[in-house]
């Protein structure tokens, strides 16, 4: 007759462990939730005077928020973007593919919330913005991934179909300028966006390839100390 002995109980033990294991480590592998939310009550293809607003995730306990840099969607012209409203104490300014918002930091564990106002959605069905969220310790969050189940997705505004008849109106004079002036030698001089400085930094996070191969080794390892044990187990008998 079968018994069941101390080193099948010893056997079955490692094997639910090795699942647990398992599991645990896939699930930590998963990719984050965005971390920048945006939203409009306007959010309509062509719409006018629009106000965006975005509301930054504190992922920290220690520091505050204190930057929040944004490269604008194709379409969105940084002239025909304007602040609407934010932390105490911050402000906006322009730049060449977008705007930064920053100024003291907001208190740690909060979110920085802040809104804009766009003279023109463009003809599109969504429109990403991503974004740079730096802290007063100097972290900085990369929320600039254009795939939504990556690990950094940017933040992205569904929009509905243009209303009947809706037109898009004419550029802002900064946009036609810059479009149809020639580029001097320094504008063809390559530079580093901000988006491509962020993606050089580490900030020490592993990626989701990266949980998996673990995952992989952890598996293997356990499932190999489960089979010396039941082999073992089985000679002994």
């Amino acid at each position: 007759m079968f018994r069941i002995t101390e080193k099948h109980r010893t056997a079955r033990r490692l094997t639910l462990m090795t699942a647990a294991a398992g599991t645990a480590v896939l699930l930590t592998a998963g990719p984050a939730a965005a971390h920048v939310e945006v939203e409009s009550d306007k959010a309509q293809a062509l719409a006018q005077n629009v106000e965006i607003a975005f509301d930054a995730e504190s992922e920290s306990s220690t520091a505050g928020i204190t930057k929040i840099r944004v490269v604008l969607p194709e379409g969105i012209a940084p002239a025909d973007v304007a602040y609407g409203e934010g932390p105490k104490g911050w402000k906006f300014t322009a730049a060449d593919d977008g705007y930064t918002v920053e100024g003291p930091a907001v208190k740690a564990g909060v979110n920085a919330e802040y809104s804009i106002v766009v003279k023109q959605l463009p003809d599109a069905k969504e429109l990403a913005f991503k974004t740079l969220q730096t802290y007063s310790d100097e972290r900085t969050d990369r929320w600039i991934e254009l795939d939504e189940s990556g690990e950094n997705p940017a933040p992205v505004l569904k929009l509905k179909a243009a209303a009947p008849g809706a037109t898009a109106a004419a550029p802002s004079p900064t946009e036609s300028a810059s479009a149809s002036a020639s580029p001097t030698a320094e504008e063809t001089e390559p530079s580093a966006s901000p988006v491509s400085e962020a993606e050089e930094k580490d900030d020490g996070g592993l990626s989701a390839g990266a949980w998996i191969g673990i995952a992989a080794v952890v598996i293997v390892a356990a499932g190999g100390a489960v089979y010396l044990v039941r082999r073992r187990s089985a000679t002994s008998e």
